[in-house]
C-alpha cells in the first residue's frame, strides 16, 4: 500500500491599512501646480477662471481650499510647495513651465492653505499669462524628491502633487513619459479640470479606461493619477475632496506593498491625525 501525503502550507500576510501607515508617522508631502496659460481668460474681466473676486472665490481658489483642508492635517509642518506653469514671470518676463508662486526658486514654500492663496492672488498680478500647457516639468519636479525619498526603507513619506488646470495638454507625450516614470515612485499626481473645456487628456492621464503608457509602450507600474472635473462638484467642497483624495489611501498602500515596506511604529493615540475622506 501507498500512501501519499498532501501538505498545506498556509503563509498569512499582513494587509496593512492606509491609516496603519498614517498613525505609524507618514507624512504626506503636499505640492500645488497651477495654469497660468491664457486660456484661462484675462484675470482683469469678470467670469474668467483667474478673476479674484473678494466676494466670491474663483474655482482654483476653491479647489486649492477644499483639497488643502484636509491634506493640511497631514503634514507637521503645514509648509507647502506651491508652483506655477505657463506663465511670463517676472523680472524678465520669460516663459516659465516651473516657477514658485512666491517667486523664490529656492524656498517656494506657503504657510498652509491660506499662505498657499495668499501667494497664489499675488502671483496672477504679477505674471503674464501665456503657454503652452506643458505639465511634465511639473511631474517631473516633485518626482525627484519622490526619488530621493524612496532611497528609504521607511514609510516615512509620500507625495501628493495637485494640478489645476483648464483644460488640452500641450506636452502630452512627455507627460505621458513623466506620469509612467513616477509611477514607481512614492507620490500620487491629482488633476483638477477647471472651467469646461476638452478635458480629454486629462482622462486619458487617469487611465481608468485602460493602462496608460509612455511613448516607448512601456506601461505605468500602478495607477498614480486621479482626474476630477471641478465643476461636477463645485457645489459641495466636502464631497469635491473626498473625490479628489478618493485614490490616494490606496495608492499609497499599494505603493509600500509593492516595496515590501511596512508601516513604522505606530504615535500616540493624541497625534493621530483625522482620516483622510471627509464626509
Amino acid at each position: 500500500m501507498v500512501i501519499t501525503l498532501f501538505v498545506a502550507i498556509l503563509q498569512v500576510v499582513m494587509e496593512h491599512s492606509f491609516l496603519d501607515f498614517v498613525f505609524g508617522g507618514m507624512q504626506l508631502n503636499f505640492t500645488v501646480g497651477i495654469d497660468f496659460t491664457a486660456s484661462n481668460g484675462n484675470p482683469q474681466q469678470p467670469g474668467t477662471l483667474h478673476h479674484i473676486d473678494p466676494r466670491r472665490p474663483n474655482e482654483y481658489e476653491q479647489a486649492i481650499w477644499s483639497v488643502g483642508q484636509v491634506v493640511q492635517d497631514y503634514d507637521s509642518d503645514k509648509l507647502f510647495p506651491a508652483l506655477g506653469f505657463g506663465a511670463r514671470i517676472p523680472p524678465t518676463m520669460q516663459v516659465s513651465h516651473e516657477f514658485a508662486l512666491n517667486f523664490n526658486p529656492n524656498n517656494p514654500f506657503c504657510t498652509g492653505v491660506q499662505g498657499i492663496l495668499e501667494a497664489y492672488k499675488n502671483c496672477i498680478r504679477q505674471v503674464q499669462l501665456y503657454g503652452p500647457t506643458n505639465i511634465a516639468p511639473i511631474i517631473l519636479h516633485m518626482a525627484r524628491f519622490a526619488a530621493a525619498a524612496q532611497q528609504q526603507t521607511t514609510a516615512s513619506q509620500y507625495f501628493v502633487l495637485l494640478i489645476l488646470s483648464d483644460g488640452v495638454v500641450t506636452d502630452m507625450n512627455q507627460t505621458r513619459d513623466a506620469v509612467v516614470y513616477a509611477s514607481s515612485l512614492p507620490m500620487s499626481i491629482i488633476i483638477v479640470g477647471v472651467g469646461a473645456a476638452d478635458f480629454t487628456d486629462m482622462n486619458t492621464l487617469d487611465g481608468d479606461d485602460g493602462v496608460l503608457r509612455g511613448t516607448s509602450g512601456q506601461p505605468v507600474v500602478r495607477d498614480i493619477v486621479q482626474f476630477v472635473p471641478f465643476r461636477k462638484f463645485a457645489a459641495n467642497g466636502a464631497l469635491l475632496a473626498k473625490e479628489i483624495l478618493a485614490e490616494i489611501p490606496q495608492q499609497v498602500t499599494g505603493y509600500f506593498k509593492m516595496r515590501n515596506i511596512a508601516p513604522m511604529k505606530p504615535v500616540p493615540p493624541q497625534d493621530q491625525p483625522m482620516t483622510l475622506t471627509p464626509s
